[in-house]
C-alpha cells in the first residue's frame, strides 16, 4: 500500500516529506543516500511554496513546480539540477497515486538542458593505479586487511559502494564460491568470488575482523564496533586514502572509477554489453550501452562502408 497522507487535506511539510520517504522506501526499494535527497526536495518544494505552514494540496499548481526549478537553477549546475527534476516529479506521482493531485502536475516539472549530444564517457582508474591503491595497504594491520578487501571487491567485480556495506557474513557461498549481492531497487544477483578477493576476504576475517555480533561482513575499526552505516561515504573514504598513499593522481575520488575501469577492461577482452551489463547489475541496456563508445575499434567495424568504395 501506498504511504499516504492523512485524509485530511491540510498537512505538514515535514510530515508530508516523511511520508512519502517512507513510500520509496517501502514501494521503491530505492538506496537509503536516494531516498533522504528525494524527501529533501520534496521538504524544500513544500516548504517553498507554503512557508512552513500548514499544506494544502488543492492549491499546487504548474507554475509551482516551475517556479521552484526555476528558483533552484539559479544556484545549481544542470547535472546536479536534473537530480532535483528527478525528485520533484517522483514527489508530485507519488501525490497523484495517492489522490492528491492531478496528472497533469507530474508533467509540469521542467526538463534541464545539459546541451550535450551524448552522455560524458565514464572516467576509469587506469588498472596500474587501482594496483597501486590495492597494493598500499598494509596486510600487517587488521584496518590494512580490510581496505585491501575492499579495493579488490571493488576493482574486480565492480560493486557500488552500498553493495559492499550491505554484505553481510552469509552472503559469502565458500562452498560454491560466489558472493550474493544485493543491488538497487532490491535486485539481488550471484557473481563468482576471484580468487585473490577471495584470499583477501579469508585474511580479514581471521587476521583482521574485530570481534563482533554485528553480521555485516566489513566493520568499523573504531568504536563503535558495527557496520558501516548504510548512504555513508565510508568505501569512498577507504578509496580517497589508498589513492593518497598510492601517491596516485586518479580522474576521479570516488569508488565507481573502479566499476568503469572494470567495464573498460571487459569490453577490451571480448565480452559482449550483456555481459558486462549482468556483472554490474544494470536492469537497462542502455545504462551499459555508454560503454560502447570506448572501444573504437569495434565500433568502426559495425559502420556501413561508404557508397561508392572501391572495396
Amino acid at each position: 500500500m501506498c504511504a499516504k497522507p492523512p485524509a485530511s487535506i491540510s498537512h505538514r511539510p515535514d510530515n508530508l516529506a516523511a511520508a512519502f520517504g517512507q513510500y520509496l522506501q517501502d514501494q521503491q526499494g530505492l538506496a537509503a543516500a536516494t531516498i533522504e535527497r528525494y524527501r529533501a526536495v520534496a521538504w524544500l518544494f513544500l516548504d517553498g511554496r507554503f512557508g512552513g505552514g500548514e499544506v494544502d494540496l488543492r492549491t499546487l499548481c504548474a507554475v509551482d513546480a516551475i517556479d521552484f526549478i526555476q528558483r533552484q537553477a539559479k544556484r545549481m549546475r544542470p547535472p546536479a539540477l536534473k537530480c532535483v527534476v528527478n525528485a520533484l516529479r517522483s514527489f508530485l506521482r507519488y501525490l497523484q497515486y495517492c489522490g492528491e493531485s492531478a496528472p497533469k502536475l507530474v508533467a509540469a516539472a521542467p526538463s534541464v538542458a545539459t546541451w550535450a549530444t551524448t552522455p560524458p564517457l565514464p572516467r576509469a582508474i587506469s588498472p596500474e593505479h587501482a594496483q597501486l591503491a590495492i597494493d598500499s595497504c598494509d596486510r600487517r594491520t587488521s584496518l590494512g586487511l580490510r581496505d585491501r578487501a575492499v579495493l579488490l571487491l571493488l576493482a574486480r567485480l565492480g560493486l557500488r559502494a552500498h553493495e559492499i556495506i550491505a554484505f553481510t557474513l552469509d552472503d559469502c557461498d565458500w562452498d560454491s564460491g560466489c558472493l550474493h549481492v544485493h543491488g538497487k531497487g532490491r535486485h539481488e544477483r550471484l557473481l563468482p568470488m576471484p580468487a585473490d578477493v577471495g584470499e583477501a576476504i579469508t585474511a580479514y576475517l581471521s587476521r583482521g575482523r574485530p570481534r563482533s555480533e554485528d553480521r555485516h561482513l566489513f566493520l568499523r575499526s573504531l568504536a563503535p564496533i558495527r557496520g558501516f552505516k548504510p548512504g555513508s561515504d565510508a568505501i569512498g573514504s577507504i578509496v580517497r586514502y589508498a589513492l593518497r598513499r598510492a601517491k596516485v593522481d586518479a580522474p576521479h575520488s570516488g569508488s565507481h572509477q573502479f566499476r568503469h575501469a572494470l567495464a573498460v577492461r571487459m569490453l577490451e577482452r571480448g565480452a559482449s554489453l550483456v555481459e558486462i551489463g549482468d556483472v554490474l547489475g544494470h536492469r537497462s541496456p542502455q545504462t551499459t550501452s555508454l560503454y560502447a563508445r570506448v572501444d573504437i575499434s569495434s565500433l568502426r567495424s559495425l559502420a556501413p562502408p561508404w557508397p561508392g568504395d572501391a572495396r
